[in-house]
């Protein structure tokens, strides 16, 4: 059992047209990953993505599909990060609800479809008290979600890091739904201490479909993998332990020297996972 080093196509950029997918897919096949996960929202009302499933019609997908195999890429999942009116997600923000859940529906069509049916993101604050008015609308949103992605065969991945592990766990064993997983950000847990990376994938375990990698380092502000806080070495043997042997892809939205960045991170990765 072995993992797979893919890359967050997004932190080569933004794909606003083929011209830009090829060109950060020949960045890919550079830095030597074997998989892609792709953006599939609009980035902004005045910034389109290629992917959008409101814009990217059967020939659209057909041709990007053709694209990617000509690369010899996989797709590991997609990523559908939306945001509310007040922050990030927007699944707990009643003002434009309908239009967030209806927009995460179809990009679970369209991954579903490209036959990598994980759809992540960071879909909004889970509280912890499941009485209070912002659990239960973020409660309703995702479980509708869900509902739409066991009926795809597909999986919403919650991404790691606005709330501790032990809270998403018990939201998700409230949900009880096969269509929601996790997407694993140790970087994004740092927040509250490196103990919770470790604590938080055995708390995960069984949820986690798909994992971002990247880092911390608080000197620098750099994500370069292996130069900052993350326990490594500790993290990929308790993924392996729960059993976990997908993606792990690589990420850095810093926009500073990212491609060397990339390949250290690589790098580093695959020294970790020969000596498993």
């Amino acid at each position: 059992m072995t993992f797979r080093i893919g890359l967050t196509l997004w932190s080569l950029g933004r794909t606003y047209s083929f011209q830009d997918l090829k060109k950060q897919l020949e960045l890919a096949k550079d830095i030597g990953v074997e998989g892609v996960q792709l953006w599939a929202v609009d980035y902004s009302a005045d910034a389109t993505c290629l992917l959008d499933p409101d814009r990217c019609d059967e020939k659209c997908r057909g041709e990007v599909k053709e694209i990617i195999h000509s690369y010899g890429l996989e797709i590991s999942g997609f990523c559908a990060q939306l945001s509310g009116a007040k922050r990030i997600g927007g699944l707990d923000d009643p003002e434009g609800l309908e239009w967030r859940i209806e927009k995460t529906k179809k990009v679970l069509e369209l991954a579903s479809e490209f036959g990598a049916p994980i759809v992540t993101a960071h879909p909004g604050l889970i509280p912890d008290d499941p009485n209070c008015l912002g659990y239960r609308i973020i409660k309703d949103s995702i479980s509708k979600i869900a509902k739409y992605a066991e009926d795809l065969n597909a999986c919403f991945a919650i991404e790691t890091g606005i709330e501790p592990t032990r809270t998403l766990r018990t939201f998700l064993e409230d949900i009880g739904s096969e269509g929601l997983g996790v997407n694993f950000d140790p970087a994004n847990l740092l927040r509250y201490g490196v103990e919770e990376i470790i604590r938080g994938v055995r708390e995960l375990g069984e949820w986690i479909v798909h994992t971002h990698a990247k880092d911390h380092n608080p000197e620098t502000g750099r994500a370069t993998v292996g130069e900052g806080l993350v326990p490594w070495s500790r993290y990929l043997k308790e993924l392996q332990g729960q059993g976990y042997d997908g993606w792990l892809a690589l990420e850095d939205e810093t926009g500073v020297d990212v491609l060397n960045s990339l390949m250290k991170g690589r790098d580093f990765l695959l020294s970790l996972i020969s000596g498993l």
